[in-house]
């Protein structure tokens, strides 16, 4: 069974940070993109950034470009989304998912959550 597991979320205060893990198990993603979405409440899920399999290319939401930073590990089978100089707007729940493809309209495997807020 085919597992993505975010760990990291919480409490911040505004310019704080927080760095999100996505550890994925039950099969091995290194062939796969991975991605940071969130959503905030009585808002759509939006994308946030991803990376490629190689983790040559990432891709950034222009909300987040020089705040966050997405990583992986793929021996650990495990990305990494560092974010910086949080802000309020910033407070959402972030879900973690891969695909084959990074430009994918509808990611395949995703992950449950973890809460982030961000108190002004």
């Amino acid at each position: 069974q085919v597992q993505l597991v975010e760990s990291g979320g919480g409490l911040v205060q505004a310019g704080g940070s927080l760095r999100l893990s996505c550890a994925a198990s039950g099969r091995t993603f290194s062939n796969y993109a991975m991605g940071w979405f969130r959503q905030a409440p009585g808002k759509e899920r939006e994308f946030v950034a991803s990376i490629t399999w190689t983790g040559a290319n990432t891709y950034y939401a222009d909300s987040v470009k020089g705040r966050f930073t997405i990583s992986r590990d793929s021996a650990k089978n495990t990305m990494y989304l560092q974010m910086n100089i949080l802000k309020p707007e910033d407070t959402a729940v972030y879900y973690c998912a891969a695909d084959l493809n990074i430009f994918s309209s509808n990611w395949y495997y995703w992950g449950q959550g973890t809460q982030v807020t961000v108190a002004s």
